[in-house]
């Protein structure tokens, strides 16, 4: 991002497929929607998220607190 973006601010958001470790940019974009709160994550600032879902995560409490949910729905196993 260079100084002209940071002043008009972000440009539209992403589409990703999440994998392992890592994922790929299928549109681009500069944000992606967290799955729960639905706050923007920066594309730089992605670190959480769930490959079976295909699902991004604002933070670890978060990614945390979708896991728990989810295990309880019994769509997670241990």
């Amino acid at each position: 991002m260079n100084r002209i973006d940071k002043l008009f601010g972000l440009r539209g958001e992403a589409r990703l497929r999440y994998m392992h470790g890592e994922f790929q940019v299928l549109t681009p974009g500069d944000f992606v929607l967290c799955a729960v709160s639905g706050q923007i994550i920066a594309l730089t600032d992605l670190r959480y998220w769930n490959v079976e879902l295909q699902e991004p995560y604002a933070s670890a409490e978060v990614s945390m607190k979708r896991y728990i949910e989810l295990r309880q729905k019994g769509r997670i196993k241990v």
